[in-house]
């Protein structure tokens, strides 16, 4: 079964299209954290970000960074968040990698702001070990 973001780049659902190439499509998400956000999805139906090729992806950050450009001159954006949610753990609803580019403004009241959790004494260093890349 087609993911809605497939049907999408085959025209099956309509979208406001901001930006395509070979490897991309840029839409206004229909439903924004704040007006203006962007999605950068993938044309391949990569269902995470670690099975996307590195030259796509990395091409997929160029077109983001395009659209933060883009939207600190149109809209005026006092920064943005760029974000890639990677499963459904973290807040994936559609299994088809995508890249959000959300504006943002000084006192939106958006938030973003993640429960922030502490370490134990000595836990760092236990976690460094399993998490360093050697």
């Amino acid at each position: 079964m087609k993911t809605v973001f497939e049907m999408i780049i085959d025209g099956d659902i309509p979208s406001v299209k901001l930006y395509e190439d070979d490897v991309c499509l840029v839409i206004l998400d229909i439903n924004p954290i704040q007006k203006g956000h962007a999605l950068v999805i993938s044309k391949k139906p990569y269902p995470r970000f670690t099975e996307s090729p590195c030259q796509e992806l990395s091409h997929m950050m160029e077109v983001a960074k395009k659209v933060d450009l883009k939207m600190r001159e149109a809209l005026k954006a006092e920064g943005t968040n760029i974000m890639i949610n990677n499963d459904p753990a973290s807040g994936q609803e559609v299994p088809h990698l995508h890249i959000h580019v959300i504006p943002r403004y000084k006192d939106d009241g958006k938030g973003f702001i993640l429960n922030k959790d502490k370490y134990s004494e000595g836990e760092i260093n236990q976690f460094g070990e399993k998490l360093c890349l050697k």
